[in-house]
């Protein structure tokens, strides 16, 4: 049995049209009540299938916070023009002396859940500075669900938040630990909001790794100085139509940029803690990802 109170289930099995609703669910077009109701309605053990892929936190975890490899704590900081004037969020330093390269890395669109703060933990025990803001720290911070921080995100004006992931960039450049040298990656709207930074960012940003994330407009594109490599899930037909105009004015710009599209694929495929997860395109994804970094930050 998971923690959510279901059998295991294969995700092979699992309908489509299931993993439509659930993008549908993720996304706000519907609670979490309706997106139950609607998969019990398609097929037998529907509902079963629904619960499923409901996240599992506790068993996506692959670096510890007490791993001796790093140093994580939360550190709060200006955010002038954002949601309140402050944020709080989750820096992940490697263990030892030095200035280390560094990586924002930008949440869904439910604030600074669990496997967020993994994906940071993974960075610094690669060698990078890593910081994770919580969008909703202005709010009270991620409120330890999906469902409430979902509303909680919708509920917030667009443009301060992202303004606030703009301050967490700036402050991450800048910090004592850092090398000066920035990336990004980001996952659903923290993948959309890497390729705003890219635009905002200038040459600030050195390097953009988002996943399955909304493109830049194609009007700031010129502004963009930094590596783009795009991840993509091959059944996410709606930020999928968005690439070809995205890399076609990325090279017209004379901007670096690759977009990988991995098979038999889900929107949400790095993310471990739900069945749309799939281990080996989420492996390569991050070792191209891990390398991306590198070659530009090191």
């Amino acid at each position: 049995m998971t923690d959510n109170g279901t059998a295991d289930i294969d995700p092979a099995l699992i309908p489509q049209d299931i993993y439509d609703l659930y993008d549908e669910y993720c996304h706000g077009g519907m609670d979490r009540r309706s997106f139950l109701q609607a998969a019990a309605a398609l097929t037998a053990g529907g509902a079963a299938m629904a619960q499923a892929l409901l996240p599992r936190y506790a068993e996506a975890q692959t670096i510890s916070f007490t791993d001796p490899r790093i140093k994580a704590r939360y550190v709060t900081y200006a955010s002038p023009g954002g949601t309140s004037g402050s944020m709080r969020g989750y820096l992940v330093a490697p263990s030892g002396a030095g200035r280390f390269p560094a990586v924002l890395v930008i949440h869904e669109n439910r604030g600074l859940n669990p496997y967020i703060e993994d994906v940071a933990r993974r960075l610094a025990a690669e060698g990078f500075l890593a910081l994770a803001p919580d969008g909703l720290a202005p709010v009270g911070g991620y409120p330890g669900n999906d469902d409430d921080g979902r509303d909680l995100q919708a509920g917030l004006d667009q443009g301060k938040l992202r303004t606030d992931m703009l301050n967490s960039a700036r402050h991450l450049k800048a910090h004592e630990l850092s090398s000066g040298r920035l990336g990004a990656t980001g996952f659903c709207w923290g993948g959309g909001t890497v390729n705003f930074l890219a635009v905002s960012l200038g040459a600030e940003l050195l390097a953009a790794a988002p996943y399955y994330g909304a493109a830049a407009a194609a009007a700031g594109v010129p502004a963009i100085r930094a590596e783009i490599q795009a991840h993509f899930a091959e059944n996410d037909p709606r930020i999928n139509a968005m690439w070809p105009a995205y890399a076609a004015a990325l090279a017209a710009q004379g901007v670096k940029h690759e977009g990988f599209t991995y098979a038999g694929t889900q929107h949400g495929f790095h993310n471990n803690s739900t069945p749309r997860y799939q281990e080996a395109a989420a492996k390569l994804a991050w070792d191209r990802t891990l390398a991306l970094f590198r070659r530009t930050l090191a």
